[in-house]
């Protein structure tokens, strides 16, 4: 094959690359303001008139814990957890008085049908709102139905996010099997 040949469609590609790369650092600003912005109404809806929020540093012992957020009303912790499938995110608003005002699981990998229900189950989450202390599933928690290990993780959350905001030890909430 000829070299002069190739020259044309190799700068042709070289130069949509170099095109697609400019667009790409065009962007990175105004995709981290929207994602800044949907941070800012998402924390408006768990903790109504809590904002301003600042990232404080946590330094504590409890691993479930990724960060947290201090507003004026109370405190949006966000937390990690491990479910059935994989770990599972949430954001839970905590007022200062150690009320628990809004949950939201933002990213999990359980099952389809059963623990996915963690997400929309109003059921299940509203038993979560307006807890204060030690929540657990088969005492204060219904479980949802076939997904134990997710109710259990969820709960977990919760209260590691309500044990961070009243200074109280989170004992165990183990999400083990049999946990």
């Amino acid at each position: 094959m000829n070299v002069k040949a190739l020259i044309k469609p190799v700068a042709v590609l070289a130069a949509v690359f170099v095109l697609l790369l400019a667009l790409s650092a065009g962007l990175a600003p105004t995709a981290a303001e929207n994602a800044a912005a949907e941070q800012a109404r998402l924390f408006d809806t768990l903790l109504p008139g809590g904002a301003p929020f600042t990232e404080e540093a946590y330094n504590g012992e409890d691993t479930a814990i990724a960060a947290v957020h201090r507003g004026s009303t109370g405190y949006i912790v966000e937390t990690v957890t491990a479910g059935y499938a994989g770990d599972i995110t949430m954001l839970v608003a905590v007022d200062f008085d150690g009320a628990v005002v809004g949950a939201v699981v933002r990213e999990m990998e359980e099952t389809f049908g059963l623990g996915a229900e963690a997400l929309s189950d109003a059921g299940f989450l509203s038993q979560l709102i307006w807890s204060r202390g030690e929540l657990a599933v088969g005492d204060n928690v219904d479980a949802l139905t076939g997904a134990t290990v997710t109710s259990k993780a969820v709960v977990k959350a919760v209260n590691s996010a309500s044990a961070f905001v009243t200074g109280a030890d989170v004992s165990s909430s183990a999400t083990e099997w049999g946990g």
